[in-house]
C-alpha cells in the first residue's frame, strides 16, 4: 500500500512562487512552524520542490520538559540583556539543548536554540503567580548573534497580532462596505494591498524612526499635504501649498522609491 503523498504546505507554496531573481531565502514563524515536516524541508539543502541551498530560519519552539529543563539549567553567566520596558527584564542566552529527530534529520547540523527570560520588575509575579517566565526560539543561523536573531524573529509582521489590529481597525478591514459577498472581499484585499504598501514605504523609504509607525502617524505627518496639479509646456507639475522644505521625508522617500525613469 503507497503512502499518499503529503499536501504542499503554505510556507513550501510561498517559496515556490518566489521569482528566479531571488538569491537568498528566509523564513520566520511561531510555535506552529515547528512541525517536523516543514524543519525537515528548510533544513534540506537538495530539496526537489523548492529553491536549492540554504534557507536560514527562526521559529517558536515549544516548550517541552526537556527544553525547560535544559533552560533552567543555564548558568547566571549565560544569560545577556536582550530588551527592558517599564513592566518587565527580558534576557538571553544560548542553550545547550538537542532534541530527539526523525531518522530524516539526524545526520543534518542540529538547531541552535536561544532562551528568553522575562522577569517582573520590583519583584512582581505573573498573572499565574509564577516569577519568570521562559522562552525559546530555534534557528540554524549560527553565525547572527543571539539579540539580532530574535529582533528579526519577533518582527515578523510587526507580529501578526498587531498586523490585524492594524488592518481591522485603522485601514477599514474590520467595517464590511455591503452584504455582497464578492464586493466584501474585494474591499478586504484592497486593505491588505494598502497594509503591504504602507508596510513597504515604510522599509524601503522613510527614515528608521517611522518604521513602527501607525497609519494614523503616517497620516498626519506624509499623506494630508494639500496640491494642485497643473500642466503647462507638456508637463505636469504639482504645487505644494507648503515649501519644499516642509518635505524632508517624501525628498528622503523619492530618491530611495525604485522610481521609472522621467523621459
Amino acid at each position: 500500500m503507497k503512502r499518499a503523498k503529503s499536501k504542499t504546505s503554505p510556507a513550501e507554496g510561498a517559496f515556490q512562487a518566489l521569482p528566479e531573481t531571488v538569491r537568498e531565502f528566509y523564513f520566520r514563524g511561531d510555535s506552529a512552524c515547528e512541525e517536523d515536516s516543514l524543519l525537515a524541508w528548510l533544513r534540506d539543502e537538495q530539496r526537489q520542490d523548492g529553491p536549492q541551498g540554504k534557507i536560514g530560519f527562526a521559529v517558536s519552539a515549544r516548550m517541552s520538559p526537556g527544553l525547560h529543563a535544559a533552560i533552567r539549567a543555564v548558568s547566571e553567566v549565560r544569560w545577556q540583556p536582550y530588551n527592558e520596558d517599564a513592566t518587565a527584564i527580558r534576557e538571553c542566552a544560548e542553550v545547550d539543548y538537542v532534541p530527539e529527530e526523525s531518522m530524516e534529520n539526524r545526520h543534518r547540523e542540529p538547531l541552535r536554540y536561544i532562551a528568553i527570560r522575562i522577569r517582573k520588575k520590583q519583584g512582581e509575579l505573573f498573572a499565574d503567580g509564577s516569577v519568570v517566565k521562559h522562552f525559546a526560539v530555534a534557528s540554524n543561523l549560527w553565525d547572527w548573534p543571539a539579540r539580532k536573531l530574535l529582533q528579526w524573529h519577533r518582527a515578523k509582521a510587526g507580529s501578526i497580532e498587531a498586523a490585524h489590529d492594524v488592518i481591522k481597525n485603522e485601514l477599514a478591514g474590520g467595517v464590511m462596505p455591503s452584504k455582497y459577498f464578492g464586493a466584501n472581499a474585494a474591499w478586504l484585499r484592497l486593505v491588505v494591498l494598502t497594509f503591504n504598501l504602507l508596510t513597504a514605504l515604510q522599509r524601503l523609504a522613510l527614515p528608521p524612526e517611522l518604521l513602527t509607525a501607525r497609519p494614523k502617524r503616517l497620516r498626519f505627518l506624509i499623506f494630508p499635504a494639500p496640491g494642485k496639479l497643473v500642466h503647462h509646456a507638456r508637463c505636469t507639475l504639482l504645487r505644494l501649498a507648503r515649501t519644499w522644505n516642509r518635505f524632508g521625508n517624501w525628498r528622503h522617500a523619492l530618491g530611495l522609491l525604485p522610481l521609472p525613469a522621467v523621459t
